[in-house]
């Protein structure tokens, strides 16, 4: 079937706009220069994106997480204002006297491992006037967010700064004169960690990220808490049209530990105090250049503990990139994630999709990964499959190509698309889609030749429990039931047996058929 021709122009234009301008020439590399291991890593993202030697900046600086605002000020603020001054990458207006910045040749800002991390409340600071409720009276910050504000000369540190490239589509080095500056961290409990974030980022965005999405929503109804829940689902849509397969729960519950999180590419998810669910699990990898984000006030409050919150352990576990707040943000001053999934998927670096989504600078909010990172920008390449993501590329290809026909006609095309191919990621996720619209004979359908199809273990006992639930949905217990003692016979220990037998259970008690 022949893509329309808006949907190829859009991606030709696409292409063409993310070719222009090399990003290393607008970023600079901020590091602790009293810390060897952040020296080091400077040197190597600097190398591993072609960045100048002069676009390396050196502060000495506390070497702890948490820092006084006099300390930012007197030890990052403060330097990073003249360096860009004396080094011509801010031009100001020098009319009216005051030295107002009114462009910056500088866009994006990589800080290291070894700068401090986030600004403890100020008492009784000059200049600076606290405004109602409980976000005008703070003003502790995390450091990134609020050297985001560089360019922003007043000494009103309490609430928010009004983000002016909140919801934009446009990337940031075409935007005339900005003078905000997209912060991100390579940091992560272990320096070789982040060595392996860099690369991961670098070699990734070469065929773009292939595999499966994991959005583990929570079904808050509390007042205020909706929108978290609002954003994952039209997150899941989004990567529904781009043919992304992917797992959405939508249960109160965060995904069991026991569950088969297999190739998890994309994890978006809320509202646990700490990693859990398969995470914790010792054997569980996110694959290479996965972006992972846990929706939580204090996700990334450190950034050096692989066991606390969630950046850190996630990161351990293998994600490039994940996002997180310092200290309470409240969830609408939040990065805003079906925004920054959009922008991700429209080939947007991590840079530019974190900060078209979050609303508020000078606040709680930190940006870790690479930058510079572009995860799908390799999908606005018209040349073809890339060697290894066969299955994945192919349902991405099927669903772009198709994506203007009715729901029902494009699962059905779908099925026999992937049925042929015996592509059963895509089965399994159209057996999703199928059991979402309740035609729970088709969805068992497809689960039933995506598990014949799988080799890999976990991928067989997830579609299994997504068949056994199609089958008792469609009142076939006893088959469901069947089905699962089968499979325990065979796999007795696996990690996923108790949620086999869990469902055991749950079959033992629904009337036979």
């Amino acid at each position: 079937m022949k893509r329309g021709l808006p949907g190829f122009l859009l991606l030709i234009c696409a292409s063409l706009a993310f070719a222009e301008k090399p990003l290393a020439p607008a970023t600079i590399v901020v590091f602790n220069q009293d810390i060897p291991e952040s020296v080091e890593l400077a040197k190597f993202y600097s190398q591993q994106r072609g960045i100048a030697r002069d676009h390396l900046v050196g502060l000495s600086v506390s070497k702890t997480e948490e820092i006084s605002r006099d300390e930012y000020d007197t030890m990052i603020r403060d330097p990073l204002r003249k360096i860009f001054k004396e080094r011509g990458w801010w031009t100001l207006e020098k009319d009216t006297g005051d030295g107002r910045v009114t462009n910056s040749t500088i866009r994006f800002v990589a800080v290291m491992k070894g700068i401090p991390l986030k600004i403890r409340p100020a008492n009784d600071y000059p200049g600076d006037k606290t405004g109602p409720g409980p976000v005008g009276n703070r003003n502790d910050a995390s450091v990134d967010s609020e050297i985001t504000a560089l360019a922003n000369f007043s000494n009103q540190i309490s609430g928010v700064l009004q983000n002016p490239y909140f919801q934009s589509y446009r990337a940031v080095t075409e935007v005339e004169s900005s003078v905000i500056l997209l912060v991100c961290r390579l940091d992560a409990p272990q320096v070789a960690t982040v060595r392996r974030m860099i690369t991961d980022a670098v070699e990734t965005e070469k065929t773009g990220l292939w595999g499966r999405a994991y959005i583990d929503g929570a079904h808050n109804t509390a007042p205020g808490l909706g929108a978290g829940d609002h954003w994952l689902a039209e997150a899941r849509d989004q990567l529904h049209k781009v043919g992304i397969p992917l797992i959405f729960d939508d249960a109160p519950e965060i995904f069991p530990n026991s569950y088969p999180m297999s190739d998890c590419a994309l994890y978006f998810g809320w509202y646990a105090d700490k990693v859990a669910g398969p995470f914790t699990q010792p054997d569980f990898q996110f694959r290479r250049g996965a972006v992972a984000v846990h929706i939580h006030s204090f996700s990334a409050s450190t950034l050096h503990d692989e066991n606390a919150n969630w950046a850190g352990p996630l990161l351990t576990k293998g994600a490039a990139a994940t996002m997180g707040n310092v200290y309470e943000p409240y969830l609408q001053l939040t990065v805003h994630l079906d925004l920054f999934n959009d922008r991700l998927l429209h080939g947007f670096t991590f840079a530019e999709s974190a900060y078209m989504s979050e609303p508020a600078l000078s606040w709680m909010s930190v940006m870790v990964g690479d930058p510079l990172y572009r995860p799908y920008a390799a999908w606005l390449q018209l040349e073809g499959n890339p060697k290894g993501a066969s299955d994945w590329s192919a349902y991405h290809d099927f669903a772009t190509r198709n994506a203007s026909l009715p729901s029902p006609e494009f699962r059905a095309a779908a099925k026999q698309f992937a049925a042929r191919t015996r592509n059963a990621p895509m089965l399994e996720d159209l057996g999703l889609l199928e059991a979402a619209a309740e035609n729970y004979t088709g969805a068992a359908g497809c689960f039933d030749l995506a598990r014949t199809i799988y080799t890999k273990r976990d991928d067989i006992l997830r579609t299994v429990l997504h068949e056994a639930d199609a089958l008792a949905k469609d009142k076939k217990a006893k088959r469901a039931l069947d089905l699962i003692r089968t499979v325990l016979r065979i796999v007795p220990d696996a990690p996923a047996s108790s949620l086999l037998r869990k469902k055991e259970g749950e079959l033992r008690a629904t009337p036979s058929r």
